[in-house]
């Protein structure tokens, strides 16, 4: 009978452990009943997936893909009958693996996570904190968080939240180069831009009176990769910056950063993203997580 299930179960404990010899002591086999299973995986894709050493085991391409993929459906197979065996509700739990950009996750899943785990103590939490686009299945991750417009239409999204861009500075940069007052104004201040976007040198603004969009050019000599970044750039006194209000609103309540120039706001958004891989069952932690973010963003 075909045990594909129980060779993947092999072949994972092998490529994780690197080892026919440790995965054969953890599933009470020998080496070679494990290199064999492997083999038998191999012949019947036609590639090879592991590379043997005389000291380890290394993955090749398609065998980091086969390893990701391989993971998560053993991974739901023993949700499916744990599932089963709590009587149809499914209980959030096994690892979790999170990547956010860097100011979301730090602004907004590391202060949520005892609360979470608290309420899931089944979950292990591995978190990542990132400002550029990783791909899921690559990086063998659950959920990721972004901002801005969805460009991957093969994943499912649930949005988080709705923010907008604004214009903020710190009270002593304004004190020492005068407050603008129109966006024509910017030409004699420095202006802290991204190294991303279609003009990354010009900023949107709305005429209040007409409600025409126009742009502006926000000369600086200073780039930023990320909200993050711009923001500490910003809190340094640096220069006037544009950021998603998510990313700044505890500054301006604070009183470390004021808005300026709101009345030429073009409410630009800034939209927030969960993102994961589609599956017609999601797996409970994740459902969780998600559900569980959405609720604190309301």
């Amino acid at each position: 009978m075909d045990n594909r299930a129980g060779e993947m179960e092999v072949f994972v404990t092998a490529a994780e452990l690197k080892s026919f010899s440790a995965a054969g002591r953890r599933l009470k086999l020998s080496p070679s009943a494990v290199s064999k299973l492997v083999t038998r995986i191999e012949d019947r894709l036609g590639t090879r997936l592991l590379v043997r050493t005389t000291r380890s085991l290394l993955l090749t391409p398609e065998g980091d893909i086969y390893l990701a993929r391989a993971q998560r459906i053993l991974a739901e197979i023993a949700e499916t009958e744990q599932l089963i065996a709590d009587g149809g509700r499914a209980t959030p739990r096994g690892l979790l693996r999170v990547n956010a950009t860097v100011g979301f996750g730090e602004r907004y899943i590391i202060p949520l996570a005892g609360e979470f785990l608290a309420l899931y103590p089944e979950v292990r939490l591995e978190l990542s904190f990132t400002d550029g686009v990783i791909d899921l299945i690559e990086e063998r991750t659950d959920i990721a968080i972004r901002v801005g417009p969805m460009r991957d239409s093969s994943l499912k999204a649930r949005k988080l939240l709705d923010s907008r861009r604004i214009t903020v500075a710190t009270p002593q940069y304004l004190a020492r180069h005068g407050t603008p007052r129109h966006p024509d104004d910017l030409v004699t201040h420095n202006c802290i831009t991204f190294t991303f976007g279609r003009n990354p040198g010009e900023w949107l603004f709305r005429d209040p009176e007409s409600k025409a969009l126009y742009t502006r050019p926000a000369p600086g000599n200073v780039q930023a990769s990320s909200g993050s970044i711009a923001r500490n750039l910003c809190l340094t006194g640096l220069g006037i910056a544009r950021i998603g209000k998510f990313d700044v609103y505890p500054d301006i309540d604070s009183g470390k950063l004021v808005e300026v120039l709101t009345d030429y706001n073009p409410h630009e958004p800034e939209q927030v993203h969960a993102v994961f891989a589609g599956h017609e069952h999601l797996a409970a932690r994740i459902r969780a997580f998600i559900d569980f973010l959405a609720a604190k963003m309301d």
